[in-house]
């Protein structure tokens, strides 16, 4: 979502969001994907995540009522979010505030994942970057 939000011509299907892993968040989002029926996407039986699941650190591939939800502990090159949050901003969605990546952090991660697909995603970042020092 964040590459939408900047501008990005791409769609998405799930929505990640990289967590900040200690005690008492761990709490407050395990509270809030009981609240939205969240379930790993990859497993035969309904397998809700656990505390000790968020407080590993890893990558939960979650489906909830709302649709598609990974919580990463890190991304990139093994970035989690105390790395990170200096390099977001808040961003008023309507329905709350949204913390996300600055253009340039999340052009540094998508590259960092070293996929085909983030590849690609960071490519439409830089042409949006571009576009943006063209306007100025």
């Amino acid at each position: 979502m964040a590459a939408v939000i900047h501008g990005a011509p791409i769609t998405t299907f799930d929505l990640d969001t990289l967590v900040r892993v200690d005690q008492g968040n761990a709490q407050r989002l395990l509270q809030a994907l009981s609240e939205l029926d969240a379930r790993y996407r990859e497993h035969r039986t309904l397998l809700q995540p656990t505390q000790d699941d968020i407080l590993a650190g890893g990558h939960m591939l979650l489906m909830t009522r709302a649709g598609p939800l990974d919580v990463l502990g890190f991304i990139g090159d093994g970035q989690r979010y105390e790395n990170l949050k200096s390099a977001s901003s808040e961003v008023d969605m309507n329905f709350g505030m949204l913390r996300v990546l600055n253009l340039d952090a999340l052009i540094r991660q998508k590259k960092a994942m070293d996929r085909p697909k983030d590849r690609a995603v960071a490519d439409l970042l830089e042409e949006v970057q571009r576009s943006r020092k063209e306007v100025r």
